[in-house]
């Protein structure tokens, strides 16, 4: 049917009658949506994969540790940008941090390497939080189960080595892992025992190179590793002076700092805490940014500031206590 000339300048007189404000939101809508998926091939550009020793876990350079972590978008954000990794244990928030990773994971689980760690003592205590951790986790295994905060020798006796091991043939764990703050106490047991797949350890700019020699000889096991604690010198409070900031990281030391713990060859990937958006974002350019020298500079001021309150974990002060106390215990906690 042939459109007459009439109908022709209704038409057309309708649409130059288009509100400009219309079109100008089309449009911005349209932009929008192009710089958001810019800014999403971006940042999948930015994401950097390494493997977690002979586990063959394929993770990314900064995962998410999630112990002070208690809001809830923070985690989902960060598994939509692209980490892969995320970090809880039994006892954290007295037990609700795993019930809030598992939900912030729900549909995501396929996605993620997911681990927990138990501090039990016993294996009957092991199996029930296993148990605990696997429900409040809504999954049927964990991808890492460590060993919590096993600091001597004698903290990962033969029973318990069993029960983590009769859990990974069971199904519940695909991987063995153990936690620790001194590494250089436990790494002959730990390369003794055999069964450990990757170690999560303490590894920052204060610590420096101080456990290398450990961390060289799991390696050369086969053992991957996980750096925690990366920015505790540069994050916690001291209480300096009102004219310097209580929280360092806010001048980029936090920044700096992961991009330092980045560098190590030893270690596939790390888990900073995260509480806020900010930081998580922060976080995430460290896997792009390299570490440059306006980095060094920041870290050597803190490292001037913090070096009489931080302890780096040395145990030089074990057993100078004549009344028994666990002195290098305690300082790790203080600081």
């Amino acid at each position: 049917m042939r459109i007459s000339d009439a109908s022709r300048r209704r038409f057309l007189a309708a649409g130059l009658a288009f509100p400009a404000t219309g079109l100008a939101s089309t449009q911005s809508a349209q932009n929008a949506s192009k710089q958001g998926a810019k800014a999403a091939s971006s940042a999948a550009d930015k994401v950097a994969y390494r493997t977690l020793g002979k586990s063959g876990l394929k993770v990314t350079a900064v995962g998410f540790g999630c112990m002070i972590t208690s809001d809830s978008t923070v985690i989902s954000r960060a598994v939509d940008m692209g980490i892969t990794y995320f970090d809880t244990a039994r006892g954290y928030q007295s037990g609700n941090n795993e019930r809030m990773v598992g939900s912030c994971l729900k549909g995501a689980r396929h996605k993620v390497v997911l681990s927990s760690k138990s501090d039990a003592r016993t294996p009957s205590d092991a199996v029930r939080h296993l148990e605990t951790s696997l429900r409040e986790l809504g999954t049927d295994y964990l991808d890492i189960w460590y060993m919590h905060a096993r600091d001597k020798p004698e903290n990962i006796p033969d029973e318990l080595v069993k029960t983590w091991e009769d859990a990974r043939k069971q199904g519940k764990i695909r991987h063995i892992g153990v936690s620790t703050h001194y590494p250089n106490v436990v790494a002959d047991r730990v390369l003794q025992a055999g069964v450990f797949e990757v170690v999560l350890s303490t590894y920052n700019f204060m610590v420096g190179a101080q456990n290398d020699a450990s961390y060289e000889r799991m390696n050369k096991a086969g053992i991957g590793l996980v750096a925690m604690k990366v920015m505790a010198p540069a994050a916690r409070v001291y209480g300096f002076p009102a004219d310097q900031s209580n929280r360092i990281g806010r001048a980029g030391g936090g920044l700096a700092a992961l991009k330092w713990a980045l560098r190590s060859p030893y270690f596939s990937t790390t888990i900073p805490s995260m509480v806020d958006n900010d930081q998580l974002e922060e976080n995430f350019r460290a896997m792009s940014e390299p570490f440059g020298t306006q980095d060094e500079k920041t870290l050597a001021g803190i490292r001037d500031q913090v070096r009489p309150l931080y302890c780096r974990m040395c145990r030089q002060c074990d057993g100078q206590c004549p009344n028994g106390v666990a002195v290098p215990e305690t300082l790790r906690h203080l600081a």
